[in-house]
């Protein structure tokens, strides 16, 4: 009898024990640890940069006026040709802004006075251009973006030939005019702070004449041109190490 009063006793000790540390212990876990997310990349091109860029462009006229008292060409056209640039910009946030300089190779004007295509010059540019861009966010690398520009163009009239002014002397002529632009396309991050852009970009650079003799000159009307660019851009600024 006194063996199982000995347990009994045993196991109610053992009991209150229990009981006592289930007391002590906390009734909630703590939160398991938060996770630290790494930080953001620097968007691409964020800072300064500088670019190049080559195209072809499609030359567009919208007409040409022969001197007073001569027969103006009609079936005016002005053949494509290719391009050349470079700039420098600085890209803040979701804006972009840089200057350009771009050589446009001549292109070769053709019109009919007398007999088709009778008419002919060669008509070459030179731009110096603001431009302001808007990126619309990147997907997979690629950025879109929209754009304008305005600057002054250097425009050539070079080998004019026809049956209109100027018949004798030096028939080229240069002279600055303004120019604007409109400007869409992509860029794809290739590799750390280098970026291709490819474009679209419509440049209009005004009237051109040639050089003139006693009986006047040729004016060409609203020259301009559609382009297709690819270009690189190289930031400045490294990316954010891992």
């Amino acid at each position: 009898m006194s063996r199982v009063w000995i347990l009994a006793v045993a196991g109610a000790l053992s009991l209150q024990a229990a009981a006592a540390v289930a007391a002590d212990m906390p009734q909630e876990l703590p939160p398991p640890p938060h996770e630290i997310a790494p930080p953001p990349l620097i968007d691409f091109n964020t800072g300064w940069y500088l670019r190049g860029d080559l195209g072809y462009n499609w030359g567009r006229i919208q007409g040409a006026d022969s001197a007073a008292g001569f027969r103006d060409p009609s079936d005016n056209k002005l053949n494509g040709s290719f391009m050349a640039g470079f700039g420098a910009g600085i890209k803040t946030q979701w804006l972009r802004t840089d200057f350009t300089v771009d050589y446009l190779a001549p292109m070769k004007y053709q019109g009919t006075i007398l007999s088709p295509n009778d008419t002919t010059a060669k008509i070459s540019a030179v731009s110096t251009m603001f431009n302001g861009y808007l990126d619309l966010g990147t997907w997979y690398g690629m950025t879109p973006y929209l754009g304008a520009g305005a600057g002054a163009a250097y425009l050539t009239t070079s080998d004019y030939a026809g049956p209109a002014p100027p018949f004798t002397g030096d028939t080229s002529h240069s002279q600055w005019n303004f120019a604007w632009a409109v400007m869409a396309g992509v860029g794809y991050v290739v590799g750390p702070n280098l970026m291709v852009d490819l474009g679209y970009r419509y440049i209009d650079f005004g009237d051109v004449k040639t050089g003139a003799d006693a009986f006047g000159a040729m004016t060409f009307k609203n020259i301009a041109a559609n382009e297709v660019r690819i270009g690189l851009r190289w930031s400045f600024d490294d990316y954010p190490s891992k």
